[in-house]
């Protein structure tokens, strides 16, 4: 799965009312099962698990906390 590895944090792209995910949750990659499908584990703000799904690569959009490309 290109650039979504274990523990990865994601942003689900379209709400998943069978998940009970909205558009925008945000989940880290806890396993990566066959080419193009995680589980992301999803939790509040106190570390509980509100929802486990098995998503598609097309579902999510990885999310960076420092710059990726760096200036020579």
């Amino acid at each position: 799965m290109t650039g979504i590895e274990t523990l990865s944090v994601v942003a689900v792209l379209e709400d998943l009312p069978e998940e009970g995910l909205v558009r925008g949750q945000v989940g880290t990659v806890v396993e990566n099962w066959a080419p193009g499908v995680c589980e992301v584990e999803f939790c509040d703000d106190d570390g509980r698990t509100y929802a486990l799904a098995a998503l598609k690569a097309e579902q999510l959009m990885r999310l960076h906390h420092e710059p990726v490309n760096r200036a020579a």
